[in-house]
Parts: C-alpha cells; sequence; structure tokens
C-alpha cells in the first residue's frame, strides 16, 4: 500500500491499529516526518501493546529523532512482550531491539 491509503485509512478509523502501524511504519520506510511517524506508531502500541514491531519502529523513530531516553522503555516493552509470549511473534526482531538497545547505553 503507498503512503496516501495509509492516511485514509487513519482518517476513517483513528482508532484503527493497522493504519496508524501501517502509516507509521511507511513514514520511516519513506524517510518522512519522524515526529509524524512517533505519533502514529505510539498510538499503535497503545492499541496494542504486545505488536512487537510496532515497538521496534517506535524505538528507531525516537531514535533518529534523538530521544534515546523515551526509545530504551519502548524498545524493552517489545522485547517483553516477544520473549514473554504475548506477541503473535516478533520474537525475531529481539537481536535487533538488544543491538540498539546496547547502542543507547
Amino acid at each position: 500500500m503507498d503512503i496516501e491509503a495509509f492516511r485514509q485509512m487513519v482518517a476513517k478509523n483513528p482508532n484503527g491499529f493497522l493504519g496508524r502501524y501501517g502509516l507509521g511504519n511507511k513514514i520511516l520506510q519513506e524517510r518522512g516526518n519522524l515526529e509524524e511517524a512517533v505519533e502514529h506508531l505510539t498510538v499503535a502500541t497503545q492499541l496494542d501493546p504486545t505488536h512487537v514491531a510496532s515497538h521496534l519502529g517506535l524505538g528507531r523513530a525516537l531514535v533518529s529523532l534523538g530521544r534515546k531516553d523515551e526509545a530504551k522503555p519502548v524498545l524493552r516493552a517489545g522485547i517483553d512482550a516477544a520473549r514473554s509470549g504475548r506477541s503473535n511473534g516478533g520474537v525475531d526482531l529481539v537481536p535487533e531491539m538488544d543491538a540498539l538497545l546496547r547502542t543507547l547505553g
């Protein structure tokens, strides 16, 4: 899907997880407005706290914005969701999240 399709999804259903995650992730992929990506990915993590990829995307965006202290608990929450079995997958993202956390000190 293109970014405009995700924007339409969010406009139609502001509390829809897939639209929020999809739009935030697409913005990151296209190197768009990181503040906007953070907004959508934050909502996605609130709507589904066990979706590991949302935490990774939000963590990446926050790090890119220099907001490292905010990124740490987001990444830890994603790792916890994956390792606890509460998530539907996402265990494969844990090594990347661990590595990102290590770079933050």
